[in-house]
């Protein structure tokens, strides 16, 4: 496989998975493409081009030092430098796969954001809701991240001729529709069934044996799920903390998170909302996992680091 082949296969899984739809993932590109239409000359020139056909921006073709065929691929969750050296120093890496955004994807990141306000739609809450709200945390990740430097990796790539890209969503995507449709399936009762249920998958029980498992943040082993929510596994950031009255007064019981800020948890707690951590270098392992075994079965080595908890499903 090429990079681009193998960026291709990410955002189709990606879109496959979304758990919007496709037909919404569709309809969200032709308003990109429209608004772009409607753009004077100049304006054109600096419109990003792979919002065109790319809908999640967190993931980019970072830097293409060798456009080549591509048999063995570093992974980590976090790629910054020290890894790209790493990289290097090992030498017959054809291709390196960040799970967390850089570079441009970093700076884009806010972008994707917007696809939790149909998520929470899906839960009952409504989407002009949850629009305002969403659009005030997206404008706050957007401040965030403005004075980043984004470019680290990438320069270090470049100078080591090194290949980059990062996968960000698309996984993310991947590991919610696999919990959704686990939890679906098990139904779990109580708060300690869910948990229970987390740490039957193989990256959750090797998380938990190095202290970062499964947790509850907010409730008790007896209480009761109610409606399991999936809106915090994927969207490119947290979403709202004011968010979890409205989950509630939509009849939400329990969130699936995959880390949490005090405030958030505060809010929660305070809407009578159940919070299961399921861990956050575990839950972007799942996701990631669940790309890289289409590549291992099309024959490329994979090479875990940076926090991936590598478990393979091959067929």
């Amino acid at each position: 496989m090429t990079i681009q082949e193998i960026y291709n296969l990410a955002i189709k899984m990606g879109v496959d998975a979304d758990l919007r739809g496709k037909e919404s993932v569709e309809k969200f590109l032709l308003r990109k493409k429209a608004k772009y239409d409607r753009l004077s000359g100049k304006e054109k020139e600096e419109f990003d081009k792979d919002a065109l056909e790319n809908p999640y921006l967190d993931s980019r073709i970072l830097n293409i030092s060798e456009d080549k065929e591509i048999k063995r691929v570093m992974v980590g969750i976090d790629i910054d430098p020290a890894e790209i050296l790493l990289a290097k120093e090992l030498g017959n890496i054809d291709l390196v796969i960040a799970h967390h955004p850089r570079g441009k994807a970093l700076a884009t990141l806010h972008d994707v954001m917007a696809m939790q306000c149909e998520i929470l739609s899906l839960y009952g809450i409504p989407v002009n809701v949850a629009e305002g709200l969403m659009k005030q945390k997206i404008a706050e990740v957007a401040r965030g991240i403005s004075g980043v430097n984004h470019q680290r990796s990438i320069d270090a790539a470049r100078l080591m001729g090194i290949n980059l890209i990062n996968i960000h969503t698309p996984c993310d995507n991947l590991a919610a529709k696999f919990l959704s449709d686990k939890i679906e399936n098990k139904n779990p009762e109580r708060v300690e069934d869910l948990v229970s249920l987390l740490k039957e998958i193989p990256e959750y029980k090797e998380a938990a044996k190095i202290g970062a498992g499964p947790e509850i943040f907010v409730g008790s082993p007896e209480s009761r799920c109610g409606r399991i929510a999936m809106t915090e596994i994927t969207g490119g950031a947290e979403g709202s903390p004011k968010l979890y009255e409205k989950m509630s007064n939509a009849g939400v019981g329990t969130v699936v998170s995959m880390h949490q800020s005090e405030e958030h948890r505060k809010e929660a707690e305070a809407s009578n909302i159940n919070i299961v951590i399921a861990g956050h270098m575990s839950s972007d392992s799942l996701g990631v996992n669940l790309f890289l075994d289409e590549l291992e079965n099309k024959g490329i080595e994979i090479i875990p680091c940076s926090g991936l908890i590598r478990i393979c499903r091959c067929e």
